[in-house]
């Protein structure tokens, strides 16, 4: 009996020595887990320095070529035109009149090759589970979008201290322009991405429909020069829509009424659609051909 009290009590004293030693929940010298917070921002900003890299390279002269490419096209238009016109259609100034209809058509034409191409380009990293179809066209979006209305800015505001301009610039129309570019090229981009995969000839094909395009958006003229059956067939370009909207920011006597965003936005939301709902259903049959 004696010793079995004895038990009792040591097990007593053990059980209560546990209950106050402190429980260690951490251990100081384990290794910390990889932070996998935002995946899809980190996958987007790591496609995005691939892309600088492939595209711009490492030093800077890969981004005053992307500045000036567009000078020069400017540059040749207005001292050709110049020749011929005492003065452009709106205003007084050549370079700024072609400017503000070449740089949204370069936006256009540059930023919807892009996203068109991404999944071409980025075939490898989409085997990775983490890396998606969605990831590269945002990357190349950003990135070629965001370079784009930077060199738009430097090359506006070049002009205008250049020549001495003196606008009074309507900021919301301009940021309205860049609005309906950017979902334009965001909708044929990701339309031809899917075309162009499973149909490989869509891509010349492509080339060849959009080679007249410079012409027929309104970069050279306003449709208001033009008779009017001819304004209402080109009015069905929405590009025509997206340059008018941004020379009524830039000039201030354009009021550009025919200019419709709704239509723009309309029909760059459902290529956007139906481009996405391809994609998703045919991107692991894409993926997996040579």
């Amino acid at each position: 009996m004696a010793r079995l009290t004895i038990l009792l009590h040591n097990e007593f004293i053990k059980s209560n020595h546990s209950k106050n030693m402190p429980q260690l929940t951490e251990f100081p010298h384990a290794k910390k887990r990889p932070d996998t917070r935002f995946p899809t921002i980190r996958t987007i900003v790591a496609l995005m320095q691939r892309e600088m890299i492939s595209t711009y390279g490492r030093s800077p002269g890969g981004y005053i070529w992307a500045i000036l490419e567009p000078v020069l096209a400017i540059a040749f238009l207005s001292m050709f035109f110049s020749l011929l016109l005492r003065s452009p259609s709106l205003g007084t100034n050549f370079p700024l009149f072609y400017a503000s209809g070449a740089l949204p058509f370069l936006f256009f034409n540059g930023v919807s090759a892009k996203i068109a191409l991404s999944i071409r380009f980025s075939r490898q990293l989409l085997a990775y589970p983490k890396v998606t179809f969605i990831d590269a066209i945002m990357a190349r979006l950003i990135l070629n979008g965001v370079t784009q209305v930077v060199v738009f800015a430097i090359i506006i505001n070049g002009i205008i201290v250049l020549y001495g301009l003196r606008l009074i610039i309507d900021y919301p129309s301009i940021i309205l322009s860049f609005t309906m570019v950017f979902a334009l090229s965001l909708g044929v981009g990701v339309f031809n991405c899917f075309l162009f995969a499973m149909l490989p000839l869509w891509d010349r094909v492509w080339n060849i429909l959009t080679r007249p395009l410079f012409i027929l958006s309104g970069v050279l003229f306003i449709p208001e020069d033009l008779p009017v059956t001819v304004r209402e067939i080109l009015i069905w370009n929405p590009l025509m829509h997206v340059v008018g909207i941004m020379r009524r920011g830039l000039f201030a006597t354009y009021d550009a009424s025919w200019a419709s965003p709704i239509y723009v936005l309309g029909i760059s939301f459902s290529l956007m659609l139906v481009g996405l709902i391809f994609l998703s259903r045919y991107h692991t049959i894409i993926l997996n051909e040579r």
